[in-house]
């Protein structure tokens, strides 16, 4: 009798016990559940696995492995693109380069927010807009191009010419800024119609103040900036009757529907994506031997649809830039529409010939794949947000926007009012750190101290400043060009007849071949630099986007 009661004693407490366990799995098993601990959380962050979708005019591009760097021929001798293994993460890329249309846009927006005839304003427009006279000519007419190109409706859908760099970057920052505004307006977030009916130069959009410190985005306008659907009653009374401010009403990055910034595509990216090894499979071409965008080692089409038939806007010879007239062998002289020439295995058009493109990176001679061969970059200058004596950040008025002063005296604006100041990161950021231990990384390993000839390791610091402060690596010419109070410009030459190179801080690589270009210069590998501050009539740009998130989607998940 003894034994069945202690057995019905067991039975009854393993009930109990499954009971237990499956509560306790039905409750971590639910749609709220964290996996971390147990508790119930929002429901949109469990199940967040929003995907980030393209911005205007960007094309997918799937990263992978590649071989970066010239294999084939190399009758410059310039032994700058020695070829070497890298990855790419996968980003998105402009379909097609950035048009006259595209550009004038963002000159219209400046035209309107900032008005050139106004005191404050009059160096903003110029400073952005391209330099029409690179299409004159000492011994050519081409002043219907200086007069048309830009603006004329004929050459709308052209790729922007006369643009620097430094041009180039800041439309790409006017980009981002303008693409989340219409999404954060799309979604609630923005007054309607706000974008273009309340903007003012002292209180404009900008993407980072919106994140960092929303109530200070449109000079801190409440009528504009929205809260959530949810959030926009007055504050709700809690349990004890007391009044509870709401937070997080404002979209964030977790929202996941703001868009990381338009830029520059980095060399890497430039050139992995106008190779578009994703097309082929012959191991050959895995190993970086195709010579163009697309596939075979001829500049015509093979085709029978479009047999002979130029792939390319380029320069075929000695005064041939588009063939005999009436079998033209590319359709075009100077530049052309985009999508006139077929697109790569990516779906992007014109990567080689119709114009040479920017990228990010600063020119050295080397690819340093010791260093790195993951996302090769070399330009970083890592800053971080100013911080006001209130312990706030500080937003850029018109007494505070940055100005440069180009070498050919042009001022381009680099930072507008609404915008968060920004400084150099400091030791706060870099102290013990491994991966980096100052602000700007240009030089790092190719052109600072260390990677000098001159710099003796066994020396003071203070002795390698002494002994090497005129024998720097690259020692390139040093003119100072500035103006004075009065708006004059104030040239200083460097006349040194010692300087052996002209490679810089300032100088940046571009890629491709343009209309003025032989075929030689298609190949994705070549790779060329230019002063970052000056602009010619074969240069332009198309932006990039980095993406968040898994690499490709057509792969699923294992345990599915």
């Amino acid at each position: 009798m003894k034994v069945n009661k202690i057995m019905a004693f067991r039975l009854m407490l393993s009930l109990i016990m499954i009971i237990g366990f499956a509560s306790c799995s039905k409750k971590s098993s639910s749609k709220n559940a964290s996996r971390a601990t147990g508790w119930n959380v929002d429901s949109k962050k469990a199940s967040s696995n929003k995907k980030q979708e393209a911005g205007p005019g960007l094309v997918f591009v799937e990263g992978g492995t590649f071989t970066m760097g010239k294999v084939e021929d190399d009758v410059m001798h310039d032994w700058n693109n020695t070829p070497t293994q890298q990855h790419v993460q996968s980003f998105y890329m402009d379909e097609t380069e950035v048009t006259n249309f595209m550009y004038l846009e963002y000159l219209d927006w400046l035209k309107s927010v900032f008005p050139p005839t106004e005191e404050n304003y009059k160096y903003i427009y110029e400073g952005a807009s391209p330099d029409t006279l690179v299409w004159r000519n000492r011994l050519g007419y081409n002043e219907t191009m200086t007069n048309n190109y830009l603006r004329h409706p004929s050459y709308a859908n052209y790729p922007v010419v006369g643009v620097n760099w430094i041009q180039a970057v800041e439309f790409s920052k006017w980009r981002t800024d303008r693409v989340n505004e219409a999404i954060l307006e799309k979604n609630g977030y923005l007054k309607k119609n706000a974008k273009t009916q309340d903007v003012t130069a002292e209180a404009s959009f900008s993407t980072e103040t919106y994140l960092k410190a929303p109530t200070l985005t449109y000079g801190g306008n409440e009528d504009i900036v929205l809260k959530a659907k949810g959030a926009r009653k007055s504050p709700k009374a809690g349990k004890d009757g007391k009044v509870v401010e709401q937070k997080n009403v404002y979209a964030q990055r977790s929202s996941g529907i703001i868009l990381p910034e338009y830029r520059l595509p980095t060399e890497a990216e430039w050139e992995y994506a106008a190779a578009a090894d994703v097309g082929q499979r012959e191991y050959n071409i895995y190993k970086g031997q195709k010579k163009y965008p697309w596939s075979g080692s001829y500049t015509r089409s093979g085709k029978r649809q479009s047999k002979g038939d130029q792939l390319a806007n380029f320069k075929q010879g000695n005064g041939d830039y588009g063939g005999i007239a009436g079998w033209s062998d590319d359709g075009a002289d100077i530049t052309n529409a985009v999508k006139q020439y077929p697109a790569n295995d990516f779906g992007l058009y014109d990567m080689a010939g119709n114009v040479a493109e920017w990228v990010a990176d600063v020119y050295r001679p080397i690819i340093d794949n010791e260093a790195n061969d993951f996302n090769y970059f070399r330009g970083n200058r890592y800053t971080k947000n100013k911080i006001g004596e209130d312990g706030k950040v500080e937003i850029v008025t018109l007494e505070t926007m940055k100005k440069d002063t180009l070498s050919n005296g042009k001022i381009i604006v680099r930072s507008f009012p609404g915008q968060i100041a920004q400084v150099p990161v400091d030791e706060n950021e870099t102290y013990l750190r491994q991966n980096f231990d100052k602000s700007n990384n240009i030089n790092y390993r190719d052109g600072d101290k260390q990677s000098s000839k001159y710099y003796n390791f066994g020396d003071s610091e203070s002795d390698t400043d002494k002994a090497s402060s005129d024998k720097n690596m690259y020692n390139s010419p040093k003119h100072n060009v500035t103006t004075d109070s009065l708006g004059k410009m104030v040239r200083k030459y460097d006349k040194s007849s010692k300087r052996t190179t002209l490679i810089n801080d300032e100088v940046r690589v571009y890629k491709g071949g343009s209309w003025r270009d032989r075929a030689y210069w298609l190949d994705p590998a070549q790779r060329r630099y230019f002063p970052q501050d000056m602009a010619t009539d074969y240069i332009g740009f198309r932006c990039a986007m980095s993406r968040v998130g898994p690499k490709s989607e057509k792969r699923k998940s294992a345990r599915n």
